[in-house]
C-alpha cells in the first residue's frame, strides 16, 4: 500500500467498534491522522486502547445520526477522507428493535452534507451483503432486482448506497459503497448480540457445545478483518472505484456446520454441534461475485479460514474475562 494517507486526516464513524477499531489502527500504521468518532452504544474504549497511545489519534463522542454532534467534528478538523462504519449492527438488535435501523439514514445524510460542505476528498460507506436478501447463487452488484424490503436493516442499507452514489452524481463528490460480507476476527461482539463467529468461539471456550440452527447447510462467506480492511483502503484511493457500489468478499462459501466443527477443532475440545429447530427469516445463502472487486481494485481475500478462525480464537482465548 503506497503512502498515500500520510498526514492525511480521516474520521471513521463507528470507529471504536469492531471494523472500525481496526481501520483506525491501519490508517495509523500509514501516518494518517485518525478521529475516529462513536457514540459507545455498541462500540468500545478498550477496542481503541492501543490507539489512543498515538498523538495522531483523536476520540470523539457523539450521535452521528445527530447533526449537532457531528458537525462540530468537521468545523474544527480539515477532513481528507471519511470511513463510515457507524450504524445499527447485530442481527438480535436489529431484529428487536427494526425501525431504530431507519435514524441511520439520518446520520448517512449528515456525513454527506458535510462532506461535501467541507470538500472532503472522499467518502466510503459500508454496506452489508444483507442488501441482497433471500438470493440463492453468486451475488453480482449489478443482479439486485428484487430486494428484500421486509427486512428494514436491508432496506436501511440499500437506501444509504442510493444516497451515497445520488451524491456522486449529482456534486461529483467521489463516494464508493462497499457490501460487506461476513467479516470475523479479534474484538468483534460474541454476546448473543454479536455475530456467528464469535457466538460459537465463546460458547466453545465455556466448554458448550455451539449452537447451530436448522440442519446448518446455511452458507455464508466469512472475510478475515485485516483483508477487509486492506481492500477497504485500496477502494479509497482507486478513482475507479468512485461511484460504485463493490462486493468485498472471499467468493469461498461455509456452512454454518462446517464453521462449528472447525471452530471445535481448532479447541481440541470433545465436542459436537448442538442442532435446535430453524430460525425464522434465517436467511440461508451469502455468496458475493468478485469479479468486480477484483477487476477495479486489484485485490482479493488471502487469508485462509483456518488461519483466521485460529487467530481470532486465540485473541478470545487471550481476552476471555477472568
Amino acid at each position: 500500500m503506497p503512502h498515500s494517507l500520510q498526514n492525511k486526516t480521516v474520521l471513521v464513524t463507528g470507529g471504536a467498534g469492531f471494523v472500525g477499531s481496526h481501520m483506525c489502527e491501519r490508517l495509523l500504521k500509514e501516518g494518517a491522522k485518525v478521529i475516529c468518532f462513536d457514540n459507545l452504544s455498541t462500540g468500545k474504549h478498550e477496542n481503541i486502547a492501543a490507539c489512543k497511545k498515538s498523538e495522531n489519534f483523536i476520540f470523539w463522542q457523539g450521535d452521528v445520526n445527530v447533526l449537532d454532534d457531528i458537525r462540530g467534528v468537521f468545523l474544527e478538523h480539515p477532513i481528507d477522507y471519511v470511513f463510515h462504519y457507524a450504524a445499527t449492527v447485530g442481527v438480535k438488535r436489529v431484529w428487536e428493535k427494526p425501525f431504530a435501523v431507519l435514524r441511520d439514514i439520518d446520520g448517512i445524510k449528515n456525513i454527506l452534507d458535510l462532506s461535501l460542505m467541507r470538500g472532503v476528498k472522499k467518502v466510503i460507506y459500508s454496506s452489508s451483503s444483507e442488501a441482497y436478501g433471500e438470493l440463492a447463487g453468486e451475488m453480482a452488484e449489478d443482479g439486485l432486482h428484487n430486494p428484500n424490503t421486509r427486512d428494514v436493516y436491508a432496506l436501511t442499507k440499500l437506501i444509504g448506497e442510493n444516497i451515497f452514489l445520488g451524491y456522486y452524481e449529482k456534486y461529483k463528490m467521489p463516494t464508493t459503497a462497499l457490501r460487506f460480507f461476513n467479516i470475523y476476527g479479534p474484538r468483534q461482539e460474541s454476546s448473543d448480540y454479536g455475530f456467528v463467529v464469535g457466538v460459537f468461539i465463546r460458547q466453545v471456550l465455556n466448554g458448550e457445545p455451539p449452537t447451530v440452527f436448522g440442519d446448518g447447510s446455511q452458507n455464508r462467506d466469512f472475510v478475515y478483518v485485516d483483508d477487509n480492511i486492506e481492500i477497504s483502503l485500496r477502494a479509497l484511493l482507486n478513482k475507479e472505484a468512485d461511484g460504485q457500489v463493490i462486493n468485498i468478499g472471499k467468493g469461498k462459501p461455509t456452512t454454518i456446520l462446517e464453521l462449528a466443527n472447525a471452530i471445535i477443532d481448532i479447541s481440541g475440545l470433545d465436542l459436537k454441534p448442538k442442532i435446535l429447530p430453524d430460525r425464522p427469516n434465517d436467511i440461508r445463502y451469502r455468496l458475493p461475485d468478485t469479479t468486480r472487486m477484483k477487476k477495479i481494485l486489484g485485490v482479493e481475500a488471502t487469508t485462509q479460514l483456518a488461519e483466521g478462525l485460529k487467530k481470532t480464537f486465540v485473541w478470545y482465548k487471550e481476552n476471555a474475562p477472568k
